[in-house]
């Protein structure tokens, strides 16, 4: 049986989650709805990443990215202060292990400035040391703002506050087919059971381009599914790391490269590596799915950015299989570094969009249909910037009705 609600969202991670409290929160008499085909929030991305709150330093100026991380992660520490959530500023230094990285890291400061990162300071290398005893560099850029938090326990917090704000969660309920009427927008479910609601907002990142397709939206871009793997460090090799550390990474990619990330609750992952993978939950590497291996084989954008990056799928392949080789990156600027340090963690699965020419989209991608708001691309920092982005989004869904 249909119900009537004023705005149905799917997916129920934190962006979706955000979205349904910063609607609540403008509008307390609004009839909202997530839903979500897992049975529990925040199954998928935001469960799975180093849980780390970004400062804001890598993003290009003007882009959504660069806008709303900053934003993003001074609402993120002030929403964990108001309720209660450990979020550490425990502080981040972007390494360059040799002169050739000196340029780029210059490159990120200015970056960082201009995007109004807080306290970004440069380090000369005798003070990387001051920050982190055990890590060595030719120079550094430090971000005494960055942190971490646990952030599918920010979601169980959103969810209490949409429940609190007369909200309403489904889990285990799937979309199957998006229609479009004169007045409403209809998701059927699992069951053959419909929601009716005057507008949608697609929060659904792994499949988020599955039904903006099926409302009618371009298959540009396409979602492909990069898994990312981590290690930990051993318990009694953790004091090696007090803080974040990272490389300094390749302007022309989306991913940040192996870093050293602490967790609230004490451990400290390695990771990720970035490899293409053939299902969109692919958190095992052996996992395939046939209609997600066709939808990355068929799209004409997956084999150009092969021609380009194979030197560099290549390179992520050998990181998947070998610990020694993340250990040999890692101990370029934590030196005391060995594969036996380390242990197996987690995988996790990054949506990334990718354009028919190729492109791996580096920003924030949102797109409008009649009825509905389609987040197409929202890899990392989304977690960070989670709360000020749902703002846009509610400001594109209420343009829609």
């Amino acid at each position: 049986m249909a119900s009537p609600y004023d705005t149905a969202i799917v997916g129920a991670g934190i962006l979706g989650l955000a979205v349904a409290r910063e609607l609540l929160a403008r509008a307390p008499d609004a009839r909202v709805v997530v839903v979500e085909q897992a049975d529990r929030i925040a199954p998928h991305q935001t469960s799975h990443n180093s849980g780390v709150i970004h400062a804001g330093v890598y993003y290009a100026p003007g882009s959504l990215k660069a806008q709303l991380c900053v934003d993003g992660a001074a609402r993120m520490y002030q929403y964990c202060e108001r309720h209660g959530i450990e979020a550490q500023r425990i502080g981040k230094l972007i390494i360059a292990t040799d002169a050739s990285e000196l340029a780029a890291l210059e490159g990120l400061e200015r970056r960082a400035r201009a995007n109004g990162v807080p306290e970004i300071r440069r380090l000369a290398a005798e003070e990387i040391t001051e920050i982190e005893p055990n890590a060595t560099g030719v120079g550094a850029l430090h971000s005494p703002h960055t942190g971490i938090v646990d952030f599918t326990t920010v979601c169980e917090q959103l969810a209490r506050d949409i429940n609190a704000g007369g909200g309403e969660l489904r889990l285990g309920w799937k979309v199957a087919e998006v229609g479009e009427h004169a007045r409403h927008l209809r998701l059927l479910g699992p069951a053959g059971d419909a929601i009716e609601a005057a507008r949608a907002v697609f929060c659904a990142g792994l499949w988020s381009d599955r039904l903006a397709v099926g409302a009618g939206a371009p298959a540009d871009p396409r979602i492909l599914p990069f898994r990312g793997g981590y290690l930990r460090l051993r318990p009694d090799r953790r004091e090696l790391v007090r803080g974040l550390i990272y490389p300094v990474p390749d302007p022309n990619l989306p991913f940040l490269g192996v870093h050293l990330t602490p967790q609230v609750g004490g451990e400290v992952l390695l990771g990720p590596s970035a490899l293409l993978v053939g299902a969109r939950d692919a958190y095992r590497l052996t996992k395939l799915n046939p209609s997600d291996l066709r939808d990355t084989l068929t799209w004409p954008g997956s084999w150009r950015m092969a021609r380009r990056w194979w030197r560099t799928g290549i390179h992520e392949m050998h990181l998947a299989a070998s610990r020694k080789a993340f250990a040999e990156l890692a101990a370029r600027y934590v030196p005391e570094l060995r594969a036996d340090d380390m242990e197996p963690a987690f995988g996790g699965v990054r949506a990334q969009a990718v354009s028919r020419d190729g492109s791996l989209v580096d920003d924030f991608v949102l797109s409008s249909t009649p009825r509905a708001v389609h987040v197409r691309n929202a890899p990392s920092p989304a977690a960070t910037s989670s709360l000020a982005l749902a703002g846009r989004i509610a400001d594109a869904a209420e343009r829609t009705v």
